[in-house]
């Protein structure tokens, strides 16, 4: 005896087709829609429409006096300012930075003595006002008119001795302000940037027995720089506009040199001009040169670089002149930007798993 079901053929065959294959929907057909940024346009109109309005009245505004502004732009009273002014920045920067680097290693330190000598060594001159600093090395000579080497505690100065007066000039006092008032400051940028090192660094470079300048030189100072570069060249670029105090000892940098051509001819706006455009063009230097120092010091923390401003033009005259029809390859993708780099680096990754997979199978 033997039941049998009744087959079900006719349930099969009526039934309707799967809609799995139906529902599959072509990505490619969809329109994208972009997000409209109603309130980040309306801002970009009002700011442009400000800066349209500025530069207007730029051109059509005779009391700039454009033609004052090109006759004494290039003149030789304002270069030669110029170029004192970049010498005090150079000199000073060099120094104060220097001096610096031995105040933070001093404060960091673990003789209390070295410390605490420069801790009241930054206290001081952060505290000093810098104008007064300038004016006080510059009258050095009236608190003491000859300095030298000699027996210690006495004026008795048998080995060499100077004038005071001719040993620091007005050039001389401006640098000592200069460089003493940016050791200060420079002192606790670099302090900053080295604390903000990992201990652990410091720990392991002692445990493998690197000498301890090679663990500063090689891992500490490297790793700090980063954070270092973007707090001094704000440093350099507030001297370089500090560097204008030095007025008042009669040092005819920039500043000083306009401000002697517009008390004779009375023209302060477009001489004023002057000034204001040469220092726009050194902080623009230092801004740049700033740029390439913090992506030199990037190669630690970031797989690949971004690109430079010239690879972003590069890049995008290449997809303007690809997409003329011009080009039958289009333009090279920007390495650590384009999706392209991390597609090849995924599929790396795949077909040495692939690779791993397959010898751990056979």
């Amino acid at each position: 005896m033997t039941d049998t079901l009744p087959r079900q053929t006719g349930a099969a065959e009526d039934a309707p087709p799967s809609t799995a294959a139906s529902s599959r929907v072509d990505l490619g057909d969809l329109r994208v829609v972009h997000t409209r940024h109603w309130f980040r346009w309306s801002i970009g109109i009002v700011v442009l429409f400000v800066v349209a309005q500025f530069a207007w009245s730029l051109v059509t505004n005779e009391n700039y006096e454009w033609d004052v502004f090109a006759h004494y732009f290039l003149s030789e009273p304002v270069l030669q300012g110029v170029g004192i002014t970049l010498a005090l920045t150079v000199i000073s920067a060099s120094i104060g930075f220097f001096l610096g680097t031995v105040l933070a290693l001093a404060r960091l330190s673990k003789s209390p003595l070295l410390s605490s000598a420069a801790w009241l060594f930054i206290w001081f001159f952060r505290s000093v006002p810098l104008v007064v600093q300038i004016i006080v090395w510059y009258n050095l000579g009236y608190l003491y008119p000859t300095l030298g080497l000699g027996t210690p505690f006495t004026t008795d100065f048998w080995i060499v001795e100077f004038p005071t007066v001719q040993l620091i000039s007005a050039f001389a006092a401006a640098i000592l302000g200069l460089s003493l008032n940016q050791a200060a400051y420079s002192a606790e940028i670099i302090r900053g940037g080295l604390v903000s090192v990992d201990q652990g660094q410091l720990e392991a470079a002692a445990a493998l027995g690197i000498p301890p300048r090679r663990r500063l030189t090689r891992i500490i100072l490297p790793q700090a720089m980063r954070s270092i570069i973007p707090n001094a060249t704000n440093e350099v670029i507030g001297l370089v506009k500090g560097a204008s105090v030095v007025f008042v000892i009669a040092i005819p940098e920039v500043f000083y040199a306009v401000q002697v051509i517009y008390n004779r001819n009375s023209r302060v706006i477009p001489l004023l001009l002057v000034a204001v455009v040469w220092y726009t063009i050194i902080t623009t230097v230092l801004s740049i040169a700033q740029y390439y120092i913090e992506r030199h010091y990037a190669r630690g923390t970031v797989r690949v670089l971004p690109p430079t401003p010239l690879q972003r033009a590069r890049h995008w005259a290449g997809v303007q002149w690809a997409r003329l029809g011009d080009s039958e390859t289009g333009p090279a993708p920007l390495v650590g930007v384009d999706a392209p780099v991390v597609a090849k680096a995924t599929f790396q990754g795949s077909s040495n798993d692939a690779k791993n997979s397959g010898g751990a199978g056979a």
